[in-house]
């Protein structure tokens, strides 16, 4: 009778085969292999490099062996273990919304560096999904009020958990349609991660993009119907000197660049990720005389 496996032992193989099963490396095998390995025992990594002789129960080897079958079938890690870090924050995910990725951080990351000086700053996030970048922006920002919209209510049920959890109390999340539902009220800045992939890209349809909702990654023949729909609102619902800044696929920089010079945006700029692509483009709304004062939000607590 063969001895019971050891915890390194049941890494070792979930490494080596979510690496054949996904093609992937075996660095990333093995964070990934970990990662569901810790979800199902419920101890952190530190534990599984202090106990890597020990010999889990039969329940939990059988609770490992379905997360890595899963995993292999192509499920993503985030949705299995229900959760993903941001921006340092860890925010619950699932089906309904996308998984925040590390390149998104640089949409927070420009927006910080772009806010008014006042602190009572308005800021909008269209298409808010987990609420990731809302959230951050919450956080970082506590006196600024902070306006989530999303059309999916599942994905508004997350965000507002969400943003409990991680304690966002100045964030409002509202359903509607890009901008349907904010009637006159403006910002100071307005930022989104919207649907942009071709709805005929054959990466739609592979890896961990197939279990994601498609409606917030596919926007028509181009990708871009959706960024022309929040581009071509944002004038009614920017403040003087407000920015728009939105997150594109690399090789949309120079479409979504022109759109922006189109409707009056001003300062257009294009920003690269960590891999050198191009990322997030926006532009500054140019002062406008005879404008009517911003109304208030009424913005509370989320939920």
């Amino acid at each position: 009778m063969s001895a019971a496996p050891t915890v390194a032992t049941l890494l070792r193989d979930a490494t080596g085969r979510l690496a054949d099963a996904l093609a992937l490396d075996r660095s990333e095998a093995r964070i990934e292999a970990r990662a569901l390995l810790a979800h199902a025992l419920k101890v952190d990594h530190a534990w599984l490099i202090a106990h890597d002789r020990d010999t889990p129960a039969p329940a939990l080897r059988h609770a490992i062996e379905s997360l890595i079958v899963r995993r292999a079938g192509g499920e993503p890690v985030a949705y299995i273990i229900g959760e993903r870090e941001f921006f340092g924050l860890n925010f619950v995910v699932g089906p309904a919304v996308l998984i925040p990725r590390p390149d998104t951080e640089l949409l927070v990351e420009a927006a910080l560096q772009r806010l008014p000086e006042h602190p009572s700053c308005r800021i909008l996030d269209l298409g808010t999904g987990s609420g990731a970048i809302a959230i951050a922006l919450a956080r970082r920002c506590p006196s600024a009020e902070v306006v989530a919209v999303d059309v999916s209510a599942d994905a508004l049920a997350i965000a507002q958990a969400n943003a409990r959890r991680l304690g966002a109390a100045n964030l409002h999340c509202m359903a509607g349609d890009w901008y349907a539902g904010l009637g006159i009220k403006k910002f100071d800045l307005i930022v989104s991660n919207p649907p942009y992939i071709a709805s005929a890209d054959p990466h739609l349809s592979a890896g961990d993009l197939r279990f994601e909702p498609l409606q917030a990654l596919a926007s028509g023949d181009d990708g871009l119907r959706d960024i022309r729909r929040i581009v071509a609102g944002a004038p009614a619902h920017l403040a003087d000197q407000g920015w728009l800044l939105l997150e594109h696929g690399f090789e949309q920089a120079g479409a979504v660049v022109e759109l922006l010079q189109q409707h009056g945006f001003e300062q257009t700029c294009t920003l690269r990720d960590l891999a050198g692509l191009n990322r997030v483009s926006g532009g500054r709304w140019p002062n406008q005389p005879n404008r009517q004062a911003r109304p208030g939000l009424g913005a509370g607590p989320a939920g």
